[in-house]
């Protein structure tokens, strides 16, 4: 949630001061719009919440939006307030709110995006290829990026299906040669892990990132022919859209609600699901919900300059 959050502010304002805060009960139980939150809220990171006011205020969650909603009102409704996600709230007390189709809100000021927000920007990107260019250069072409998710609730990643993502990988090496690079998250199990390391072992054509040093993450993003991603991450689906590169999703024993993104993801033509064979690549757009947000954002502002 952080990086929706922080992503959306950074595309919008020249200044941005990410503030981490938790709030004690009883005023964790507070509404929306309730007078005297602000007396529970403990700032974790960035500051204190006071004067002088920021134009722009981004949340993430619940209990970010009623903070939100508290600060605009200490701050006399001058700041615009944008929220990420249902704010499980009357929408109306945002001036924007950006939502996924899974989240029921409605209103005129909801902003429905297809994927999730977040801080790939462009420039991140091209920063990452030319740091990552010098170790991924000797690597036979096309490079298949696989990036790996972990367990969810109601939803396993384990070396079952680890075995059944590799043997996908396999089938695809055989049709297309090149490379495989893979890139495990910290949801990543163990026994998973162990699936890919020890293929990787036997194949000098494909390397699995060990944690040390320096994440390639965004190496891979950048520099890969196509990507594979696991389908439990909507955060990692959305960044590869980011991408000109072909996704495809592994989509094994997804919960429902990843299951629905996927699918819209699949009936816009964005993604394929990962079946090992070799398709052709399928023209799409960059898809960057971020930048969305951030033109409707920049509006806003420049109304109320």
């Amino acid at each position: 949630m952080r990086t929706q959050a922080r992503g959306l502010a950074q595309r919008v304002a020249g200044e941005v001061v990410e503030k981490t805060v938790s709030v004690r009960w009883p005023w964790s139980w507070f509404q929306a719009g309730w007078r005297g939150v602000l007396a529970g809220v403990e700032v974790k990171a960035g500051g204190p919440l006071a004067p002088p006011w920021p134009d722009l205020i981004v949340s993430c969650g619940r209990r970010s939006s009623i903070i939100a909603v508290a600060l605009k009102q200490a701050a006399g409704g001058r700041p615009i307030i944008a929220h990420v996600q249902d704010p499980l709230t009357d929408p109306a007390r945002f001036d924007l709110v950006v939502a996924m189709a899974h989240d029921p809100v409605q209103g005129p000021n909801v902003l429905r995006v297809l994927t999730a927000l977040h801080d790939m920007t462009p420039e991140r990107l091209a920063a990452g290829a030319v740091a990552w260019k010098p170790q991924f250069e000797h690597l036979p072409r096309p490079v298949v990026g696989v990036l790996l998710g972990g367990p969810t609730r109601g939803s396993d990643f384990d070396a079952d299906e680890a075995r059944a993502l590799d043997a996908r990988l396999a089938a695809l090496h055989g049709k297309i040669g090149g490379s495989v690079v893979i890139v495990p998250s910290r949801r990543t199990p163990p026994a998973a892990l162990a699936v890919f390391d020890a293929a990787a072992a036997d194949n000098p054509a494909s390397w699995v990132w060990d944690g040390a040093g320096d994440n390639p993450y965004v190496g891979v993003l950048a520099l890969s022919d196509r990507l594979v991603v696991t389908g439990d991450s909507v955060s990692m689906v959305s960044e590869a859209l980011a991408t000109p590169h072909p996704v495809e999703v592994f989509a094994e024993d997804l919960r429902k609600r990843h299951a629905g993104f996927i699918d819209d993801l699949v009936d816009h033509g964005l993604v394929r699901i990962f079946d090992g064979e070799a398709h052709p690549p399928q023209p799409r757009p960059v898809v960057d919900a971020t930048r969305d947000a951030a033109e409707v954002l920049r509006r806003l502002l420049a109304e109320r300059a």
